[in-house]
């Protein structure tokens, strides 16, 4: 990383990050050996990453022939207008994380079922979900991400606005927060 200053070093930030964002962007190998990314819905849950997808496909055949993938997560903070007299005073503040490692299709019966247990409480929350009908269960893939390196990110402005924006998450005012440029 470039700015060092602008590191996540607090496993704890990164992990409510990976745990809160509602999006995930899957970083793929093509045939033709291009990259390719995907959003998608996911899951954290012990130190791994989980997906479903359709058994066949685009993703899934990437997948099949190089299991190496990048995984990214960005949660927008804040957007900081600029002023009349200087609209290089706008900014936009936000944490992401960025993972590399190795995706696998997940056969065991119990991971498949746990990891979309996982999905379903993350995506319907307070709802309850009942078992998994056979039928979608055997048109369903289920993919985890073994974690080999994750970066975290942050830009939350400086001084007296970085102090706006911390009091605000602690306050757990809705993102992203829209504030005036200022000083510091």
């Amino acid at each position: 990383m470039r700015q060092h200053k602008k590191e996540i070093t607090d496993k704890n930030t990164i992990d409510n990050l990976l745990r809160s964002a509602p999006v995930g962007r899957l970083g793929t190998i093509g045939r033709d050996e291009y990259p390719r990314i995907k959003p998608l819905n996911f899951v954290y849950t012990n130190d791994r990453i989980y997906f479903h997808s359709a058994r066949e496909g685009e993703k899934i055949d990437d997948i099949r022939q190089d299991s190496r993938v990048c995984f990214e997560v960005d949660l927008p903070i804040a957007y900081v207008k600029g002023r009349q007299d200087d609209p290089c005073r706008a900014a936009y503040l936000y944490q992401s994380v960025i993972i590399r490692g190795k995706a696998a299709l997940v056969h065991d019966g119990s991971e498949r079922r746990k990891a979309l247990s996982e999905l379903m409480r993350k995506y319907q929350p307070g709802g309850e979900c009942g078992d998994f009908p056979e039928a979608k269960l055997a048109l369903t893939a289920v993919v985890r991400i073994d974690i080999e390196t994750m970066t975290g990110k942050e830009d939350l402005g400086k001084g007296a606005l970085r102090e706006r924006v911390v009091a605000g998450l602690q306050a757990g005012t809705p993102l992203p927060i829209e504030l005036q440029g200022e000083d510091g």
